[in-house]
């Protein structure tokens, strides 16, 4: 019997498993996996993945006799460690994430990346089925050029998306129950799929890439429930998270694909931010979802980053 994540499949859109947890990963049979300090902590305190973290220790105390670069290389060590175990499940890409600390440095950005792509080197994994996911869209840009292939998460905003597009840029992953979570907020609203302000903006940079020529995958992400999912069935990509997943597997419930460029009436108008960073900011400065949402999803991925780093010199400690 065909299930609704079988429909989801068939509707072109390219399912993406959004976490950590190599049982769940592979329960789903996703093409591609994503990953967060925050799934990483999550899963990291598991003790099926205490070997992962004891090969992150190990490494980091081979490298150094200072504490915090031991702490440093053990959490990219970390970082890869879970990221080559999910290509095992995965045929396609994973996602890991330079250091949201490094939001606002683009020189950080582009060297830690190198790092990263380096370790997954030293485990034979070639370097195009890998995505960085951060905010610098120019490190991006720059990362692009030699190959590395990125994917720009936290992204809230038009302005962000028509960015990353004309960076050349792999990948976006447009957030979408966030933005939904600001605008209950805001307005004390409750919104259907239909209504639904993270699903309306997913479909606008989605038509925007189609009707331009942009080769950019759309990545929805961060859901809030199968409703949003349904709605955008038809995306380039989604990353579920398996909670979510597992719903779309135990229903049989038709989804039909929903976006689809070619049939789209809504003509969006290009606009261009090449080489005009005060636009650029301008344009997120009055977005003040996207604005807010930004700033609090980097503060976010940083603490728990931070959290798993202390983890980590706790070990090296012991």
């Amino acid at each position: 019997m065909s299930t609704s994540l079988d429909a989801l499949k068939a509707s072109g859109t390219v399912v993406v498993s959004d976490s950590g947890d190599f049982e769940s990963i592979a329960a789903y049979k996703p093409q591609d996996a994503t990953t967060n300090p925050s799934l990483i902590l999550a899963a990291a305190k598991l003790p099926a993945y205490q070997k992962l973290i004891d090969a992150a220790v190990a490494f980091g105390k081979s490298k150094s006799s200072n504490l915090e670069e031991q702490a440093e290389n053990a959490m990219d060590r970390l970082l890869v460690e879970f990221g080559t175990e999910i290509l095992k499940i995965v045929p396609g890409r994973v996602s890991t994430e330079v250091d949201a600390a490094f939001s606002f440095d683009a020189e950080a950005t582009k060297a830690k990346a190198r790092q990263i792509i380096a370790l997954y080197k030293e485990q034979g994994i070639d370097k195009n089925r890998i995505g960085s996911t951060w905010e610098g869209i120019q490190a991006a840009r720059a990362l692009e050029k030699e190959g590395i292939h990125c994917n720009l998460t936290l992204l809230f905003g038009f302005g962000q998306a028509v960015a990353c597009a004309e960076a050349g840029v792999t990948l976006i992953s447009p957030f979408v129950g966030r933005i939904l979570d600001w605008y209950k907020k805001s307005t004390g609203q409750e919104y259907t799929a239909e209504t639904d302000p993270g699903v309306k903006s997913v479909q606008r940079i989605f038509n925007y890439y189609k009707q331009h020529g942009y080769k950019t995958i759309v990545m929805g992400a961060s859901f809030r429930n199968t409703g949003e999912i349904k709605a955008l069935a038809g995306c380039d990509f989604l990353t579920i998270a398996p909670k979510l997943l597992e719903e779309l597997k135990n229903s049989t419930e038709p989804v039909p694909k929903q976006l689809d460029a070619s049939a789209s009436t809504e003509k969006v108008e290009k606009v261009s931010f090449v080489d005009d960073e005060a636009k650029f900011r301008w344009e997120l400065f009055q977005d003040a979802m996207a604005f807010d949402k930004l700033h609090e999803g980097i503060r976010g991925f940083a603490k728990d980053g931070q959290t798993l780093k202390n983890m980590l010199k706790e070990k090296l400690q012991a």
